[in-house]
Formats: C-alpha cells, sequence, structure tokens
C-alpha cells in the first residue's frame, strides 16, 4: 500500500528532509502561493514528478482530509536481508572492534522507531532488525522523526525474531534484553564488542518468549518515581552506554 504525505507544508518538510519521494501529486484547480511554488522548485531541483489531478483524487487518497490539494507519494523503503546486516557487522567489528544490532520487539509506533533510529545511526550500529508483522514500518513519520538519518541505516524486516536473535548469537553477539526488571544496572554490565541491543513493546515490554532469549538483562537505574522512560528515549541511553565503553 502506497503511503501519502499530506499537506503543503509537510510535502515541502519531507522535500527538505530529502525523504525518497516517487512523485507529488497536485489538484489541477490549485491556486499558487508561496508553498506551492517552494514544493514545485524543490521537486525540479531533486527531478521529482508532479501530475496535476482532480481533486476528488486526491480526497479519494487521503486518510485525513488535510490534503490541501498537495500530496506525495513515497518510495517504499529498501530493508535488507538479515545476512545483510550480519556482513556489515563483520566489517564493523573488523575495522573498530565493535558492532551494535537494535533489534525491536514489536514496537508500534513509527515514530518510536524513527526516534530509534536516529539515535542507533548516530553512535554508528550496525542496523535495526523488525518483525514484518504487527510491528511499526518505515513510513513518512518515521522519516520525519529520524530526521532523515533513516536513509543512512540498514534495516531488515525478519518473519521470527528468536531465529533471528539466535543467527546473531551464533555470529558472536551477546543478546541484551533491555528491562526495568534486571537486576544489573546498565553501567555494571559488559556490552563491549558485539553486542545485539533488544527493546520491547511500547506498552508491554520484552514478550516472554523474547526475553528466554537473551543472555542477560540490563536496566536503567531511576531515582524519580515515574514507571520507566519512553521507548525511544531508553534506547538512546542504552547505546550511548554501549559506544562508551567500546570507546577508542
Amino acid at each position: 500500500m502506497a503511503e501519502y504525505i499530506e499537506g503543503k507544508r509537510p510535502v515541502v518538510e519531507a522535500l527538505t528532509r530529502k525523504t525518497p519521494i516517487e512523485i507529488v501529486l497536485m489538484a489541477d484547480n490549485l491556486k499558487s502561493d508561496s508553498l506551492v511554488e517552494t514544493v514545485l522548485r524543490k521537486c525540479r531541483q531533486a527531478g521529482i514528478p508532479v501530475k496535476k489531478v482532480p481533486h476528488k483524487e486526491l480526497d479519494e487518497k487521503s486518510e485525513r482530509g488535510s490534503h490541501q490539494g498537495v500530496m506525495a507519494r513515497t518510495k517504499p523503503y529498501p530493508y535488507v536481508g538479515i545476512g545483510d546486516i550480519v556482513a556489515r557487522g563483520q566489517k564493523d567489528f573488523e575495522e573498530t572492534g565493535r558492532s551494535l544490532v537494535v533489534v525491536l520487539d514489536h514496537i508500534t509506533d513509527a515514530g518510536n522507531l524513527g526516534a530509534i533510529a536516529r539515535s542507533a545511526e548516530i553512535v554508528g550500529a550496525t542496523g535495526i532488525v523488525i518483525p514484518n508483522k504487527r510491528s511499526a514500518h518505515v513510513t513518512a513519520a518515521t522519516y520525519k522523526s529520524s530526521a532523515g538519518a533513516i536513509s543512512n541505516l540498514k534495516i531488515a524486516q525478519v518473519a521470527n525474531l528468536g531465529s533471528t536473535i539466535d543467527r546473531l548469537k551464533d555470529e558472536g553477539y551477546w543478546v541484551a534484553g533491555a528491562s526495568e526488571h534486571a537486576s544489573e544496572a546498565l553501567w555494571n554490565t559488559n556490552l563491549k564488542g558485539k553486542i545485539v541491543l533488544v527493546m520491547g513493546n511500547e506498552a508491554e515490554g520484552l514478550a516472554d518468549r523474547t526475553q528466554k532469549k537473551c543472555d542477560f538483562l540490563v536496566a536503567l537505574p531511576q531515582v524519580g518515581e515515574i514507571a520507566s522512560l519512553n521507548v525511544a528515549q531508553a534506547s538512546t541511553a542504552l547505546m550511548y552506554e554501549w559506544l562508551r565503553q567500546n570507546w577508542k
């Protein structure tokens, strides 16, 4: 199913962030203004086609009814296979002595996926693994929350997280599951070398079957009374501790 970005300003923002866009659709009765001119200019610069269509066609494609006569259809995200993640991880390890693969156990919010991808790209993670069902996938919202970082990161969609974790273990990775119930504080845990960091669902955390695949669990110590951080915030803290321990 095609993903669409709706509205003049959101389309301008997407073009500015260099979100991969296949085509921009404009209502044939749309009046020109500064935002419309900006869309046309950026499309010309990027070589993105602009097609005039009946206003009714945009209404039919719109999910929110907020297209303002402008919609952009994004290109499908180029997911990779787990073999590509493994190969990249081996290259990273040979060059730097470290590799981090972030496994997301049915994260459901595309914005969280983007925020996690942004942090993963910044710390130099090898890639991200997500399930191909009942999980957020890369959308326009992901590009936005990742500030474009998603384009510089390998993401694999897999049918079975358990077998994928086993594959990564066979490749020499230690698997750390993030859980607020872990007895070991993050900075007392050895995260050196090849690490898989598993983050759980926003509401329920790690599934039991996923948790059993982990070699150990880690937690972020807390002093305040709020139960836990947002999954994207927690992921960032955990990834930076991995980078700190592996910094050379």
